[in-house]
């Protein structure tokens, strides 16, 4: 059982209230069915009027994604890219959930994570260049509800191994997402995405995990990409993310001097593909897959 008094399920050893408690504070619970989930784990299930939010803003910061990933080539600089997201942002009428958050804040308005970076890479002067390999990961609030989404992008003709942990990390999320239906333990997220990215050589980073995402930018539950024993059954109304980090090596991961960026401790490549999902009745919805409608603004 959890009570905003309690400390976050996140490990930081703040109580929830003052952490991964939502900032618009969850709805009173809709269902017997929710109070359990939200007092014994900790886990909003959302109602049909946030769904729909959700979808929204999961859209928004989709498009923003796919127009990142057109304009990423050869020559141009992660920096022009954040500059890029923000003026996306605005016309969207949505905000960047990265810019300035945590501690210390984020300074920008997406994660831009080249070659052996595995995640948080900060956008910055350096200019893509050929035999790049670069994560793009976006997350946006629209009308108070969050999307995040992740997408890699190969600049020009690049290694072997580069091509192998891109395509990797791509059918790992794939085959998570796949198997995701009511009743599903949260450990097969995990225990799929590992057994597939071993039997092709390649490692699973168990340092970053997703999470529940919707009416805030972190919910529980914790979502690990590794092998685990979390033992919450999938129900209708979940939203969260899946985002494996597969790595050419060592899974193990090392922070910069900037306390955001996470590169490979043997500087072998990284990659990383993400989407939002939310469990429904007969199934799964992908919420950050593009598709054409209206976006309420």
């Amino acid at each position: 059982m959890i009570s905003r008094n309690d400390m976050c399920w996140c490990g930081s050893g703040t109580k929830w209230k003052k952490c991964h408690y939502p900032s618009t504070g969850p709805s009173k619970p809709s269902s017997p069915l929710a109070e359990r989930y939200l007092k014994q784990y900790g886990i909003i299930l959302k109602t049909p009027e946030q769904i729909e939010g959700i979808r929204q803003a999961c859209q928004v910061t989709a498009k923003i994604l796919d127009a990142l990933c057109k304009h990423a080539k050869a020559g141009v600089s992660t920096e022009e890219l954040d500059q890029l997201a923000c003026k996306l942002n605005r016309e969207y009428h949505a905000t960047a959930a990265t810019l300035g958050y945590g501690d210390p804040p984020y300074p920008k308005s997406i994660c831009t994570s080249l070659n052996d970076v595995i995640c948080h890479g900060i956008p910055d002067s350096r200019k893509l260049a050929d035999g790049d390999i670069l994560n793009i990961d976006v997350s946006s609030i629209l009308n108070n509800y969050y999307g995040d989404c992740s997408n890699m992008v190969v600049i020009g003709e690049v290694s072997e191994e580069k091509k192998l942990v891109v395509d990797v990390a791509r059918e790992a999320l794939y085959r998570a997402i796949a198997i995701l239906k009511p009743g599903l333990l949260l450990c097969e997220i995990g225990n799929v995405i590992e057994s597939y990215a071993t039997s092709r050589g390649c490692s699973v980073v168990n340092q970053f995990v997703a999470h529940g995402v919707g009416i805030a930018f972190h919910e529980a539950p914790e979502v690990p990409h590794h092998y685990n024993r979390s033992q919450i059954p999938l129900v209708p109304g979940m939203t969260f993310t899946i985002e494996p980090m597969i790595n050419a090596g060592a899974r193990s991961a090392m922070i910069d001097k900037d306390q955001w960026t996470a590169r490979t401790t043997d500087g072998k490549p990284s990659a990383q593909w993400e989407h939002t999902v939310l469990i429904t009745e007969e199934g799964h919805e992908v919420l950050t897959q593009l598709r054409d409608c209206e976006i309420i603004k």
